[in-house]
């Protein structure tokens, strides 16, 4: 529609500007015709008068002349458009005039002067009492041509202007007439036939692209004059069901060769030809598209946290239901009233369904019980965990509302496919297994699953534990978190442990507990060119050194940021002879704003930057440019591309999907990952350079390594590194976890 009005706007202009130019010279003309009309009328009078009043100067003086002159000035002052007449001797001095006359006209003698001067008349324009007057002086003669006087004739030309003021209201108001009906015809064509056309187009083609409609144009005519484009399309979309088809029996033919990659394709047709039709409903408290309002303008991000990342890529697959907290401040603008939404925005795929939380809710769930208990109670951090009553009643509270709202989409459908994410939702599981026992339930933790002593100081541990134990299966990344929770549920609950199918029963339903590591999406080495203009290098922050280090993760205290400053430092400090020559990129996205540890946490950091920068700094260079701010995985690919090495100092990661996400960027197979042995990708990334983050020499030592490393050495490792991730990638991640709810494994 914004097209429309630009487009009425154009034409607008354009005849407002044609149709003034011409107005223009129209009214410049009927100007130049009423002058010329005026002067020649006052030239005819002007003869007529002095026939009259040149015998009375010869032949007359003194008192009769005046009288002579009076009388006949009287006689011609009352014509129309005449103001009045004026006489004046050789010397310039008026002998008669009409009454009413302006002073400011019979006074000035200096057209009369130069009338008699140059034996020429002489006419103009005078603005004299508010009104516009043209003044008429000519010479008077007697039979030998001596100048005897002047005669000054004075007629009204307001009329004039009053015409051409005439003339332009009624340009305007034909103009405005014009426009009206040139808008409303534009509107009408643009609007229902060529925009319903073009609608009508577009929608045809991104039903073919997603796959929900198979036939082509089979009546171009009906497109009107963009029949050929039709006829194009028709041809195109052609080649593209063949491709499908091809791609379709080849990914049903890799069904059973476990050796082969999982893609997005293999996915599907695992969901068409396993679940024949079930739905999958997903549950998590980060929404994967959050939409805000942007200088009046609403815009969307995806959220840079690993269970988006995942999770995503598995719904795009396999369409379906995700259930989230919906954060952001245009969600509800662009939702529908049951708080839905197709989703991605430009190719849906799957419905998005919004939970709206209070403040009260986001603080005492998210903030509280979430990030202040159960986080750093899971993660081997050294932050204190902060159990309050109140925030586990929220978070109660918040799991039932979840819980309820996705037994309403799931009350008439049969054996629903149900996967939980994450700590958030520990209670859910058993709440949907208590009401539903006919639903295959799935819960994976993203989080490491800490030792049973450090999970017993929690206060409410039984709950938690007996809640998760409601799912199906529990999915962890790496097998230790596995043998800490058999070994919690052990030691808190009185259950039956299998540790050879490594399972738990609890009063009669049994839950199997295994390792899922996540991962994204590899299914071959040729990434797609950026043709995005606004896509950021690391010379469009200023970066121009010799050797390029990266780190991107959310400001977080579990990341190591601080430590990974100090690293830099140290690698600075020992080998100075890369000052100046080496610039570290931390691309830090804003996390869990509301936590009070996280703002002190974000401080801290700002302030390390500052230090170290003021440390090392000389003239334009510093060692550490810090972007606080969120970029998505587009803006992310070409700086992986171009870095010399990427740090991951996580102090304690369930997984850490930014390591994998590298790797996927690298087809050039060069690059080094610079990874802490505290996160769970080390367990199966060992080519990469892995080290301790409590270690800050070891962080400076790895920086140098890295950048020393040979390019052969660099590619033997990345293309082993590369080949891991392509091998379990999301996609084999999802069906392998699929499976084992769905009772295929």
């Amino acid at each position: 529609m914004r097209y429309i009005f630009t487009i009425i706007g154009s034409v607008v202009l354009t005849v407002t500007l044609v149709a003034f130019f011409f107005n223009l010279r129209q009214v410049n003309e009927e100007r130049a015709t009423l002058t010329i009309n005026l002067e020649q009328r006052a030239t005819l009078l002007a003869d007529s008068l002095k026939e009259s009043v040149e015998p009375s100067y010869v032949n007359s003086s003194g008192a009769s002349l005046h009288t002579a002159l009076q009388r006949t000035v009287d006689k011609f002052a009352n014509r129309e458009r005449l103001a009045g007449i004026a006489l004046y001797d050789n010397k310039g001095a008026l002998l008669a005039t009409s009454s009413g006359l302006p002073k400011t006209i019979i006074e000035n003698t200096k057209s009369v002067s130069d009338a008699m001067d140059s034996n020429k008349s002489k006419s103009d324009f005078v603005d004299a009492d508010g009104e516009t007057r043209y003044v008429f002086v000519d010479p008077l003669h007697n039979d030998e041509g001596s100048i005897l006087g002047a005669l000054m004739i004075v007629q009204n030309a307001g009329y004039i202007n009053n015409t051409i003021a005439e003339m332009w209201r009624g340009s305007l108001i034909r103009l405005v007439t014009q426009i009206i009906i040139f808008s409303i015809t534009i509107f009408i064509i643009l609007r229902f036939f060529v925009f319903r056309q073009v609608v009508r187009l577009v929608e045809s083609i991104k039903q073919i692209r997603m796959g929900k409609k198979t036939e082509i144009f089979k009546d171009t005519d009906k497109y009107s004059f963009f029949a050929p484009l039709a006829k194009e399309i028709n041809q195109i979309t052609k080649s593209l069901s063949q491709a499908r088809s091809s791609a379709s029996e080849e990914a049903r033919m890799r069904l059973e060769k476990l050796d082969t990659p999982w893609t997005a394709e293999r996915l599907k047709e695992f969901i068409k030809a396993y679940l024949k039709g079930r739905k999958i409903f997903v549950v998590s408290n980060r929404e994967p598209y959050i939409h805000n309002k942007i200088k009046n303008e609403i815009k969307y991000l995806v959220p840079a946290h690993g269970m988006v990342t995942a999770v995503e890529s598995v719904m795009e697959a396999c369409g379906g239901l995700w259930i989230a907290h919906g954060s952001g401040d245009a969600d509800k603008e662009t939702s529908d009233k049951n708080g839905k939404i197709q989703v991605p925005p430009e190719e849906p795929k799957y419905t998005l369904k919004r939970i709206w939380l209070t403040p009260e809710e986001v603080q005492g769930h998210y903030v509280g019980f979430s990030n202040e208990a159960l986080f750093p109670l899971c993660l081997m951090s050294h932050t204190r965990p902060v159990f309050r009553k109140e925030d586990w009643m929220i978070y109660k509270q918040v799991n039932g509302k979840f819980a309820e709202s996705l037994l309403r989409e799931i009350k008439n459908v049969s054996q629903p496919i149900v996967l939980v994410q994450d700590l958030h939702f520990a209670l859910v599981p058993s709440i949907i297994k208590k009401n539903r026992p006919d639903a295959q339930v799935g819960l994976f933790w993203h989080h490491p699953w800490p030792s049973p002593e450090q999970f017993s100081i929690c206060p409410w541990r039984h709950e938690i534990i007996k809640g998760m134990l409601g799912a199906d299966v529990i999915g962890f990344h790496i097998q230790q978190h596995c043998n800490n929770f058999l070994e919690t549920v052990g030691q808190e609950l009185e259950s039956i442990i299998d540790f050879e199918r490594f399972s738990v029963t609890h009063n009669g339903h049994t839950t199997i507990i295994r390792p899922f590591p996540i991962s994204v999406a590899l299914t071959n080495d040729v990434s797609p060119k950026e043709d995005n203009k606004n896509i950021k290098t690391f010379k469009s922050f200023g970066i121009k050194t010799e050797f390029l280090g990266l780190g991107v993760d959310r400001l977080d205290y579990t990341k190591g940021i601080l430590e990974r400053f100090r690293g830099i430092e140290y690698f600075l400090d020992t080998y100075p002879e890369y000052i100046g020559r080496f610039s570290f990129l931390q691309i830090a996205a804003p996390s869990r704003e509301g936590a009070q540890k996280y703002k002190e946490y974000a401080e801290s950091v700002k302030l390390e930057v500052d230090r170290i920068n003021k440390k090392f700094e000389f003239g334009d260079w510093k060692p550490i440019i810090f972007e606080k701010k969120h970029h998505s995985h587009a803006e992310l690919t070409p700086l992986y591309r171009e870095t010399h090495f990427c740090l991951i100092t996580s102090l304690h990661d369930g997984m850490n999907l930014v390591s994998k996400e590298f790797i996927a960027a690298r087809n050039d197979e060069q690059g080094v990952l610079i990874l802490s042995e505290l996160t769970g990708a080390a367990r199966s990334l060992k080519e990469a350079i892995l080290f301790n983050p409590y270690n800050i020499a070891e962080i400076g030592e790895a920086i140098k390594r890295a950048i020393q490393m040979p390019p052969s050495e660099q590619h033997v490792r990345m293309k082993t590194l590369r080949g891991r991730v392509k091998d379990y990638n999301v996609y084999r991640w999802a069906a392998e976890f699929i499976k084992e709810v769905t009772n295929l494994g």
